[in-house]
């Protein structure tokens, strides 16, 4: 019974098969970057990045429709634009980075459903904010498996540097000199192709809680780096079976339910994790009583 539950969706449908193919290649390359992302103190510069692509994604969807390639193409130019505003600003000004990301995300965020509104119906506005599985086709299904190969080809070419630059800033720029600036402008274009990569099944503004809570998820249970990103990937798979099951059999938008599959995670994990989980940060004091 609970497997013909599980299994009946995506045998049925070819729209639940190619959803879940893309939902789990993009918790492969998206939620090692969140990981990163975490170590780098950069959290909420991702969330920005989701918000800044809305712009092109939206011009891409008036020209196109609900096409994967002209909305990512239209996103990852809109996205890479904010996430380089933001880093010249920051290096010529008195402002920090995450200021510079909040003055040009917000902007971009009201520009993008300005666009939508204007141009489109308030359903039109809804599939970019928040997806569409129905829209996933096999063009869409070839760019999220492009993007994320070269996304794990160039994270691991730069994974000692990122690593670096995670714990060690200093010793980052003395080994790799004139090259730290493009490392992290690499960086920042991974996240943002992912990100554009994610918004057709999650939409513009759930696609980072797929590369974001199973990052955090998985903090709380190792420590160990490879482990980590091991385990990120795992709960972000985890998070998109329990994710579309639960939008196929309660009608609910596919982005908004892997989302909150993923916060679930997250929360068990803020309880019960190994490595900082509120239970296991109490025993100690509990076997001293």
């Amino acid at each position: 019974m609970i497997v013909h539950l599980l299994l009946d969706p995506f045998l049925t449908f070819g729209f639940m098969r190619r959803a879940l193919v893309a939902c789990l290649t993009l918790s492969l390359s998206a939620t090692p970057l969140g990981v990163f992302l975490l170590l780098r103190r950069m959290s909420l510069a991702g969330d920005a990045l989701s918000h800044a692509v809305l712009p092109g994604a939206a011009i891409g969807y008036l020209i196109s429709g609900m096409s994967l390639v002209a909305m990512g193409v239209g996103g990852f130019i809109a996205g890479l634009a904010v996430a380089m505003l933001s880093g010249w600003v920051s290096r010529h000004t008195s402002l920090k980075e995450d200021a510079s990301f909040a003055g040009f995300y917000l902007g971009s965020l009201a520009l993008g459903v300005t666009l939508v509104s204007l141009r489109g119906s308030s359903v039109d506005l809804l599939h970019v904010l928040f997806g569409s599985i129905l829209a996933v086709d096999a063009p869409a299904l070839r760019l999220v498996g492009g993007i994320a190969t070269l996304s794990l080809l160039l994270l691991a070419l730069l994974y000692r540097a990122l690593v670096m630059e995670s714990f060690d800033q200093t010793f980052l720029r003395l080994a790799a000199g004139c090259w730290v600036p493009v490392i992290h402008a690499l960086f920042l274009a991974l996240v943002v192709i992912n990100l554009v990569a994610g918004f057709q099944i999650l939409g513009t503004l759930m696609s980072v809680g797929l590369m974001m809570l199973p990052a955090a998820s998985a903090r709380l249970w190792t420590r160990n780096l490879p482990a980590t990103l091991l385990t990120a990937a795992g709960l972000g798979m985890v998070a998109s079976l329990a994710g579309l099951l639960w939008s196929y059999y309660a009608s609910l938008p596919a982005g908004p339910a892997i989302v909150l599959s993923a916060s679930l995670l997250f929360l068990l994990s803020v309880l019960f994790g190994s490595c900082g989980g509120i239970f296991a940060a109490a025993r100690p004091a509990l076997r001293h009583q």
